[in-house]
């Protein structure tokens, strides 16, 4: 009499997702930037560029996605010209819209009463004329999923902005995003998220500058 054996089904695809903030600008800490368009990276920022792009040396990357800003573009080529790949240019990861507090000294909107809904409770926020936290967090989340969906099994590089990457990074730990403040990324930092369909999403790192990314690999 035959025995069957029963196999173990494969486990479902995975994708590495690097999400990494775009390199210092020379309004970086001081302005709320937001959507402005000419706003290019500083010599720091192309520094910090170039060096994330040397930490990829040794993985095997099968795509990359850019926020269509120019700071997050000239972000990424470096890594273009690492990866041997172009850059695909996705509105999901655009900076958040910061209708009429775009340009905005920093130091001019901590003295709002605004700015502590903003900092302690983010979700009940809606910039005035832009976009709300939840609608920005959707939205990359949303874009993340998609861009997951497309690479199953894949290693992706997404150049975005820091609230976005905040948002992303807190929900994929369940965090509330009244909570989301308190993820911190750096420019030119990256963290890693592996999203799955029927799997929780897994962080794997979060606002590293240093170390080499070779090892990464899909759980």
């Amino acid at each position: 009499m035959m025995t069957v054996t029963a196999s173990t089904p494969p486990a479902p695809p995975r994708t590495l997702l690097l999400l990494v903030r775009h390199g210092e600008t020379p309004t970086t800490g001081t302005v709320l930037p937001g959507r402005a368009s000419g706003l290019h990276l500083s010599e720091r920022g192309r520094a910090q560029a170039e060096s994330f792009a040397g930490r990829l040396q040794g993985l095997e990357v099968d795509a990359l996605y850019s926020s269509p800003l120019e700071r997050t573009r000239e972000t990424a080529e470096p890594a273009s010209d690492t990866a041997g790949l172009s850059i695909t240019h996705d509105g999901g990861l655009l900076e958040c819209d910061f209708g009429e507090w775009t340009g905005a000294a920093l130091a001019d909107l901590a003295k709002l009463p605004q700015w502590k809904t903003v900092q302690n409770s983010p979700s009940t926020f809606r910039f005035p004329g832009g976009e709300s936290f939840p609608e920005m967090q959707d939205r990359m989340v949303g874009a993340l999923k998609w861009i997951s969906e497309a690479h199953p099994n894949g290693v992706v590089v997404c150049f975005s902005h820091a609230d976005p990457i905040k948002a992303a990074v807190a929900h994929a730990l369940g965090t509330p995003l009244d909570h989301f403040q308190r993820v911190f990324i750096s420019p030119g930092s990256v963290s890693v998220i592996s999203l799955g369909k029927g799997r929780p999403p897994e962080v794997l790192m979060v606002n590293s500058t240093q170390e080499s990314l070779s090892g990464l690999r899909t759980p």
